[in-house]
């Protein structure tokens, strides 16, 4: 992994409060777990305590992963030592999510104990859970695009789903990459029948914007990074559907 220098927090050092005691406890026993022993139980008492647990901030607090994304570097707490505590739960919408960084957690050991995408945090941050297994949005396997004779309902994601912070990382991360004049909309399929209704995000991107249709499929995949794993999302030409996109 690359690292980069790029928190500044000096000022904030005093107000990031101290997680729960207890969760920390937790969260320290849960690490000295062996890797082959984490089973389902595991992962589910660690994704319970992980966000409101004491954690110390890495010496070098951001790292760039593998799949070319930064991450904050965060660490267990070391027993008798000075450190900087970074509690998940409370710098979220201060911090994180403006800043555009998911969580690695221990990075300093062969294997990471956790790693979040900046989707799972999101998803944290407006459902109180990293993961979520039901949903409005269609499944992934289901259809991805628009049928000729489909009915569908179209309308702008409310912050409840698409955060300020989340728009301004899409656009920016968009912009860099290229595609000019980023938009969302918001489609609703079935939405007459309440049992199959479901819904997918639109972003105004098509393949004959890249050159290769590799770009335009690494540009689409990368969109996921930026968003809870659940969500469905589609490319789609900006005249497709009358009156549906607007700027991110």
């Amino acid at each position: 992994m690359n690292t980069i220098h790029l928190f500044d927090d000096s000022n904030n050092a005093n107000d990031n409060r101290l997680g729960d005691l207890e969760k920390t406890i937790i969260i320290n026993s849960l690490m000295e777990v062996p890797f082959e022993e984490r089973d389902e139980e595991w992962r589910d008492i660690f994704l319970a305590n992980i966000a409101e647990c004491t954690l110390k901030l890495a010496e070098t607090e951001v790292v760039v992963g593998p799949d070319g994304f930064p991450y904050f570097q965060l660490e267990s707490v070391p027993k008798d030592q000075n450190f900087q505590a970074f509690v998940i739960k409370n710098r979220l919408k201060d911090f994180v999510l403006p800043k555009g960084f998911g969580i690695a957690i221990n990075t300093q050991n062969e294997n990471p104990d956790w790693v979040f995408t900046y989707g799972d945090l999101v998803n944290y941050f407006l459902n109180a859970e990293f993961y979520t297994d039901e949903s409005v949005f269609s499944k992934k396997n289901e259809q991805t695009i628009i049928g000729k004779d489909e009915e569908i309902l179209v309308g702008q994601p409310a912050e409840t789903i698409l955060p300020q912070a989340v728009r301004t990382q899409l656009r920016e991360f968009l912009d860099y990459y290229g595609v000019k004049n980023a938009k969302v909309m918001l489609l609703a399929r079935n939405y007459k029948d309440e049992e199959n209704a479901s819904q997918d995000l639109a972003f105004n991107i098509v393949a004959n914007q890249f050159r290769t249709e590799k770009e335009f499929t690494n540009i689409m995949e990368a969109i996921g990074w930026f968003l809870p794993r659940h969500y469905s999302y589609i490319g789609l030409d900006e005249f497709a559907v009358d009156n549906g996109f607007m700027p991110l």
